[in-house]
């Protein structure tokens, strides 16, 4: 499995706040992220694929729908995040 145990710990240590910070905006997005990329990769190869391209759609909206929450709460932490991972607005 590309996502397991280690990996999401690896990913919430290095963008949250610890291993347990599970919930905070930054781990989830980078989260996302994570998944992202590796479903992008998927429907490259298997363009036909329709399920992937809708789970990778929908994953999509709920990082953009975090990061807009994130955008107007702390804008400093917004741009922190999106920095790190490389996305564009």
């Amino acid at each position: 499995m590309y996502l397991d145990k280690t990996k999401k710990e690896e990913i919430f240590t290095e963008y949250g706040q610890g291993t347990t910070d599970t919930g905070s905006a930054e781990s989830q997005i980078a989260l996302f992220t994570y998944r992202i990329k590796h479903l992008t990769e998927h429907v490259k190869k298997h363009h036909k694929d329709f399920v992937t391209t809708r789970s990778l759609t929908m994953l999509v909206g709920k990082r953009r729908a975090l990061l807009n929450y994130l955008y107007d709460r702390d804008i400093e932490r917004y741009r922190a995040i999106t920095k790190k991972l490389g996305l564009r607005r």
